[in-house]
């Protein structure tokens, strides 16, 4: 049996999020399906992240077994691809260490939240950006968000039915940037919260336009209660960038 890992993008618009559920269509449900009819057997699968409904993903992560011994790890994505919907698709994949779980071999995930401040939206990028009525000053979001580095309990910024009992998560990184017509946030952490990065992005969004200072953020996270964060930002501006291991 080799360990498989493979590198997967999808569009989350069509999906209730990455985990399989009892009803409604799920990427995993999908993954799981292609590998099937390749096995003809079902194929357990594990992920990097579990994304929400409408959420997207450029660099997920996934790792099986398998006991196809005839088909290279490094062409399996090609494979595969012919047996999933057009809205996933399989980037690449290798061969690795027995050991090696995409989640729990992951040191460092990174997402990237797209607004627009654009009037008109192209239909082409319509699910994957969230349209502003305003132009946000990136600089001050960009000092907004300095406070939120490093180790803290994040509380503030996920539901309370939040299964976690440990909600301390160490941020690595968090920028805004202009990319062409996309105002981006990009954000890395060892970990997530659940709809942790979308109640970020919205509370600092809010926070700009009311001219906040950074303090006015200090405060926010060391409430350590949900009530203190600002609206969570729409699902679909929110895709998981990439996974890093080693």
């Amino acid at each position: 049996m080799r360990n498989v890992r493979l590198t997967i993008a999808y569009d989350g618009t069509d999906f209730l999020g990455w985990q399989v559920q009892a009803r409604g269509r799920t990427v995993q449900g999908e993954v799981m399906r292609a590998l099937e009819r390749m096995h003809r057997r079902e194929v357990k699968v594990s992920a990097a992240g579990r994304t929400d409904a409408g959420v997207h993903a450029d660099g997920q992560v996934i790792n099986f077994r398998t006991d196809i011994d005839s088909l290279p790890a490094a062409r399996y994505h090609v494979a595969l691809n012919s047996y999933l919907p057009r809205d996933v698709q399989a980037l690449s994949g290798c061969e690795v260490d027995d050991r090696f779980h995409a989640r729990y071999s992951a040191t460092r995930r990174v997402y990237r939240y797209y607004w627009t401040a654009s009037l008109a939206v192209p239909p082409a990028i319509r699910h994957r950006v969230t349209r502003l009525k305003y132009r946000p000053s990136i600089a001050r979001l960009n000092q907004l968000a300095r406070p939120l580095l490093g180790p803290h309990d994040f509380s503030t910024f996920t539901p309370p039915s939040e299964p976690s009992e440990n909600r301390v998560r160490e941020v690595h990184q968090i920028v805004f940037y202009p990319s062409g017509r996309f105002i981006v946030m990009q954000i890395a952490a060892n970990a997530f919260l659940w709809r942790m990065v979308r109640s970020i992005a919205g509370t600092l969004i809010e926070l700009d336009k009311l001219a906040a200072e950074p303090v006015e953020v200090e405060e926010r996270l060391a409430a350590c209660d949900h009530a203190a964060a600002g609206p969570s930002a729409p699902a679909a501006g929110l895709v998981l960038h990439r996974v890093d291991y080693g």
